[in-house]
């Protein structure tokens, strides 16, 4: 990443020098749709036009498969030595660093985030996410599993062969690399479904790998609509999909890989987590600012946004109070301005989702806090902190994944009732508790139905050495850490007999 501190007038004039691809990346090469149909990207923060994007269909994702196919059959990437694999890869993160400040711009123009967390968080957690996987290929390796003497027995990990994935729009390269990144270490060829929201980064990256000395057909990118992705679910030249997206689109997928040739299916799906802040909290205005952050960084669009604010009754007025106040920092404005917390809606309708959700709430949940559509830029999509406060944990608001910067406050009288009240969703992707009895900590992490559980802090361990991922309608599988990269393999069992 460049170094130099840059202001709203910087990213503004770079910002008009940028010139965006917006073709396919099939076979080492930018290609247009074989259609040549293309759909407009327009970005949230004001509406202008940005390019316009490759519009990929059914032929174009079997060119893409067919030559990730070849580039896997001809062994050109699964059968490197795993440290040139390294080396490759590590340049490739490199690059990104190295171009850092075009591809945060670009995701910001592109998914309406503020340039500071782009800068911050999602251009360096690509790049440490192919590093750290780059890293562990050449230390992931099988067993010798005990046989009769006349046996030699291995368990070898082999690359499943072509790998879907298919991301989101809310961390378009972020958790893209979630999935590419552990599964091309593993040796496999990839074809990435950008989301047709905010497909530019991944379209960009695409022509480092290149660079970094990826070959030709094990990295390809494939712009598109839900068409695109249906295909690749669909296609029987695919071995595995991993997909980051909604429950319902999830159930889906894994419904087409049935139809199709049962492909391995990794499902990263909604959320709907719970923030249970008990009456010992060891450190209220910590836990309030923690509680703001949780469900309005990022706009709220995240899978694990607390967006479920569990507040025992003992404490609940004063921390309430405080945390109106912690919510007026993230006022929204431009996400060009580096001072900016909250930026843009990522587009049209999901901010009339977000705003149907909340007009909901007025007639079920008391208003706290915004509400609104924010004024901030003509054309741009932006919508105000908003706080319900409510003691029914089953209204629409505090049950449904409303993907926006849209809390709901709940009241509790005993931690038996936050725990019923913390596990009574379809979700299960993450939850936290606030107290400062160990013993109460440990009994309630372990009571929650939840992938990961935070304790006295909310989305931390941003390293990868921490699965991520879901219980029951959160999804299967995770993202990150070895685990992730074990499931881009298949186990073979190899027997020798000896004279």
């Amino acid at each position: 990443m460049e170094t130099e501190t840059k202001d709203l007038n910087d990213w503004q004039a770079l910002r008009a020098t940028l010139a965006i691809e917006g073709r396919a990346f099939i076979d080492g090469r930018y290609r247009h749709a074989r259609s040549d149909e293309t759909f407009d990207c327009a970005s949230p923060i004001d509406g202008a036009w940005l390019a316009h994007i490759a519009s990929c269909g059914l032929a174009d994702a079997d060119d893409a498969v067919a030559a990730a196919r070849r580039a896997f059959d001809a062994n050109i990437w699964a059968g490197l030595n795993p440290r040139a694999r390294k080396a490759i890869l590590l340049r490739w993160a490199a690059l990104i660093r190295e171009h850092g400040d075009e591809l945060a711009l670009l995701e910001t123009l592109d998914a309406g985030k503020p340039i500071a967390d782009t800068t911050s968080v999602d251009v360096p957690g690509v790049a440490y996410c192919i590093e750290w996987f780059a890293e562990a290929i050449d230390k992931f390796g099988g067993d010798i599993a005990p046989a009769d003497h006349h046996l030699v027995g291995l368990v070898t990990r082999e690359p499943i062969g072509v790998v879907a994935a298919v991301v989101p729009w809310n961390f378009p390269l972020l958790m893209a690399a979630w999935k590419f990144a552990p599964a091309l270490a593993a040796g496999n060829s990839v074809v990435l479904k950008p989301s047709e929201k905010s497909p530019l980064t991944a379209i960009r990256v695409a022509q480092l790998a290149l660079e970094a000395g990826i070959p030709p057909g094990v990295f390809n990118v494939l712009p598109g609509n839900g068409d695109a992705g249906r295909a690749l679910a669909l296609h029987r030249g695919v071995d595995c999909i991993a997909f980051t997206g909604s429950t319902p689109v999830g159930k889906r997928i894994m419904q087409y890989a049935a139809e199709s040739n049962l492909k391995r299916v990794w499902l990263e799906l909604g959320g709907k987590s719970p923030n249970i802040v008990l009456p010992d909290c060891p450190d209220m205005d910590r836990a309030v600012k923690t509680a703001a952050s949780a469900i309005f960084y990022n706009m709220g669009e995240m899978c694990t946004a607390g967006s479920r604010l569990l507040v025992h009754r003992d404490i609940k007025e004063a921390f309430l109070d405080r945390l109106v106040n912690a919510a007026r920092r993230y006022a929204p404005a431009n996400p060009l301005d580096p001072a900016t917390a909250m930026g843009a809606i990522i587009d049209q309708s999901q901010l009339d989702r977000v705003l149907g959700f909340i007009e909901a709430g007025r007639q079920e949940a008391n208003l706290v806090l915004g509400g609104s559509r924010a004024q901030v830029i003509d054309g741009g999509f932006y919508i105000e902190p908003t706080i319900f406060d409510t003691t029914d944990g089953n209204a629409l608001i505090a049950r449904e994944e409303i993907f926006g910067p849209v809390l709901s406050v709940i009241t509790f009288d005993t931690i038996d009732e936050a725990v019923r009240l913390a596990n009574a969703s379809d979700y299960g992707l993450a939850a936290a508790v606030w107290t400062a009895d160990l013993n109460t900590a440990h009994d309630v992490s372990r009571r929650l139905r939840a992938g990961t559980v935070w304790v006295n802090c909310y989305d931390e361990g941003g390293d990868m050495n921490f699965p991520f991922g879901g219980y029951r309608q959160s999804g299967n599988g995770r993202d990150k850490s070895l685990h992730a990269l074990d499931k881009y393999t298949e186990l073979k069992s190899t027997l020798i007999r000896l004279a």
